[in-house]
């Protein structure tokens, strides 16, 4: 199994949220990119990106969509 990209965000703070979301849920996440995010400090030119297992995209996007924390777009 790879990892792939279900989200990306403008917000650390949402992008951890919707981490934490997810492995409450049992399914494991990780973020991409947090450092440069956080060194750059401009949501829109470094987003942080939000990975899972290839194998839990589905379920991992459908539990984001309900609780309302997927980015828009």
């Amino acid at each position: 199994m790879s990892l792939v990209e279900l989200a990306r965000y403008e917000s650390q703070i949402t992008a951890d949220l919707a981490r934490l979301t997810l492995e409450r849920a049992g399914i494991d996440a990780v973020l991409f990119d947090s450092a440069m995010h956080g060194y750059i400090g401009v949501g829109w030119l470094m987003p942080v990106r939000l990975m899972v297992l290839d194998g839990d995209q589905d379920e991992a996007w459908a539990i984001l969509r309900a609780d309302g924390l997927l980015p828009p777009g």
